[in-house]
């Protein structure tokens, strides 16, 4: 029969961890709408950006496009950008990350290609570990929900220093998308050569209405692509920050819900318990009282 101070004691170790979950999921719900805002509200600048690339080069050479819109032909070494959080207790939400990286590592190097990662936030880089410890080109740690643009120039600058040196042929970014509170995608897309829309997307904008460029599609083309690198990094670091709360606070929901359940379990099992020691001892008088 359980011990009712130990199970008291449990009762409020499991009330003290009920209120920090409740706590934790109040605070992710207080920043989720601000994150969710923001998250949303990038989409049609990363959008719009990603129609007039199409349309650029819809116009230009392809023979003397830049290497940053069309990539490198023979691509031998691949750079893949892992967007993850910094903290856990948010559910799968590295976890999705991390078995999504796996995968298409291991496809990479079967493909006879030489991968190598760019790590931002700690939880799959602590996850991945020795996995990726010669294959670490840089990380980051410590600007997921608080990122600013300048931080993902910074991303974006490194990288097309690595490209540019010849480090790596093509890049792809991985990262949670933000769908709904309960819901976020694992998204893999292409940075270097760029992930443009159809001409028929562009035109569906508007954009391929008769402009005439400045000086011409290809100049334009140089100054818009590292541009565009860095607007895809920081709106994918702004869907990443959203999803991680948006999962943060499902998990802290789910953890003080259960935390409810284990309580009431426990709080039966002491009564009962608690009741049986009573009874033992009305039985133990009772006889005793008889048998004088």
């Amino acid at each position: 029969m359980p011990n009712l101070k130990d199970l008291k004691t449990r009762i409020d170790s499991v009330k003290s961890t009920q209120k920090i979950t409740s706590a934790m999921k109040l605070v992710a719900a207080a920043k989720l709408r601000r994150a969710e805002e923001v998250a949303q509200a990038s989409r049609p600048y990363s959008t719009r950006m990603n129609d007039v690339i199409a349309s650029l080069a819809s116009k230009a050479d392809a023979s003397s496009a830049p290497a940053l819109l069309v990539g490198r032909q023979d691509a031998k070494a691949h750079l893949l950008v892992i967007i993850s959080a910094d903290k856990g207790l948010c559910g799968g939400f590295n976890a999705f990350i991390t078995r999504a990286a796996r995968k298409i590592i291991a496809e990479k190097e079967a493909a006879g290609e030489t991968v190598m990662v760019y790590v931002v936030g700690r939880k799959s880089a602590d996850s991945l570990g020795a996995e990726i410890a010669d294959k670490t080109f840089a990380r980051i740690e410590g600007i997921q929900g608080k990122a600013v643009f300048g931080d993902a120039e910074d991303i974006a600058a490194k990288i097309i220093e690595g490209f540019e040196a010849g480090t790596f042929d093509g890049v792809s970014m991985l990262f949670n998308k933000f769908v709904n509170v309960i819901k976020q995608d694992v998204t893999h897309t292409s940075l270097i050569p760029a992930e443009i829309g159809t001409v028929e997307e562009a035109e569906a904008t508007g954009l391929e209405a008769s402009y005439e460029y400045e000086p011409d599609e290809e100049e334009i083309l140089k100054a818009l692509l590292p541009r565009n690198l860095a607007t895809q990094l920081f709106s994918a670091l702004l869907e990443s920050s959203a999803s991680e709360l948006a999962a943060r606070m499902t998990a802290m929901d789910n953890a003080t819900r259960n935390a409810g359940d284990m309580i009431d379990r426990l709080t039966l099992v002491y009564n009962r318990t608690r009741q049986a020691n009573i009874t033992k001892e009305l039985i133990e008088i009772i006889s005793g009282a008889e048998a004088l």
